[in-house]
């Protein structure tokens, strides 16, 4: 499995966040032949090359029946099936050991909110795929024994928008959900600041994009521990990004991706004071966008993702 020209992948049931899509993409770049199946199209992300149309709430004798009926058309057909979000075509208790059957291959993609907070025992289906991801350091505390493949972004049109000087800087916060991500922590903080905060909820992303290279400074979260795609794209503008992270997480990325995260850790009760000293410095916040930007490059560019994608697959 050496030359990605002979490789047939299917990603499937989810876009979550337009993660499988851009891997997809990515790797039709690289010749391989993939696709995305998906069982109904995302709002958000309706990205897919075919869509099962069957919604979360349809009877579940139908979905079953379009479920076995996509699963035994693409069977024949692909070489590696790359499940995300924790997610399988047919139910999980026979959907590896038939792929094992068909000596097809397998991967199960977490991608965050799948796997935290679970127990091993909620987890112990995705060993029996021929290989697990998680994206993060972070993440791998609840599958130990997986791989660690960071999402990638492509950078290519995403122009870096180093933050301004202005008097008052202007600092963003875009909370998918105020109480996971400590929204009110940051409005508190903000109010005592001579700084400007906008939430940015609700919107399109190609929209809501627009709202962060106007940032200054980019809040993302004060309670999970690590960094989501809204950071990434935040430091691929060159924006400082502040944000809890786990100092375990942080110590083993470094040492994994050879460079330093330049994310200003904080917690609740810092949050403040780790604002303050980038409100009150233009060059700290142009010194600290521009390794966001840095540090992207290396570790969240698409084509490398892709890079770690293939030599996964080689190794199944």
């Amino acid at each position: 499995m050496t030359d990605p020209r002979a490789l047939r992948v299917v990603h499937c049931p989810v876009n979550t966040a337009g993660v499988p899509w851009a891997n997809v993409q990515a790797l039709r770049s690289r010749g391989v032949d993939a696709r995305l199946v998906v069982f109904e199209r995302y709002k958000l992300h309706p990205e897919a090359d075919w869509s099962l149309e069957i919604p979360s709430n349809s009877l579940l004798l139908g979905r079953q029946a379009r479920q076995w009926a996509a699963f035994a058309r693409l069977l024949p057909r692909t070489d590696v099936f790359h499940f995300v979000f924790g997610l399988t075509l047919v139910p999980q208790s026979l959907q590896f050991p038939l792929l094992r059957a068909a000596r097809k291959k397998s991967v199960m993609h977490y991608l965050g909110s799948d796997i935290r907070g679970k127990t091993p025992e909620q987890l112990a289906f995705g060993r029996k795929a021929g290989a697990q991801i998680v994206g993060s350091y972070d993440a791998i505390r609840w599958v130990p024994e997986a791989e660690v493949i960071p999402p990638g972004i492509d950078l290519a049109p995403i122009s870096p928008a180093p933050p301004s000087d202005r008097a008052r800087p202007l600092i963003v916060h875009a909370p998918s959900h105020r109480g996971r991500k400590g929204t009110e922590h940051v409005v508190a903080a903000c109010e005592s600041l001579d700084a400007d905060l906008e939430l940015v909820e609700g919107l399109h992303h190609d929209e809501a994009f627009e709202r962060y290279r106007a940032a200054d400074i980019v809040v993302d979260q004060l309670n999970a521990g690590w960094y989501g795609l809204f950071a990434i794209e935040a430091m691929a503008l060159g924006k400082p990004v502040v944000t809890f992270l786990h100092d375990e997480a942080v110590r083993r990325t470094e040492e994994a991706f050879g460079t330093q995260v330049p994310i200003v850790n904080a917690t609740k009760e810092t949050l403040r004071e780790r604002l303050a000293d980038l409100v009150s410095s233009a060059d700290e916040r142009r010194r600290i966008g521009a390794g966001s930007r840095a540090y992207v490059e290396r570790v969240h560019d698409l084509e490398r993702a892709t890079d770690r994608l293939l030599a996964l697959y080689a190794r199944l």
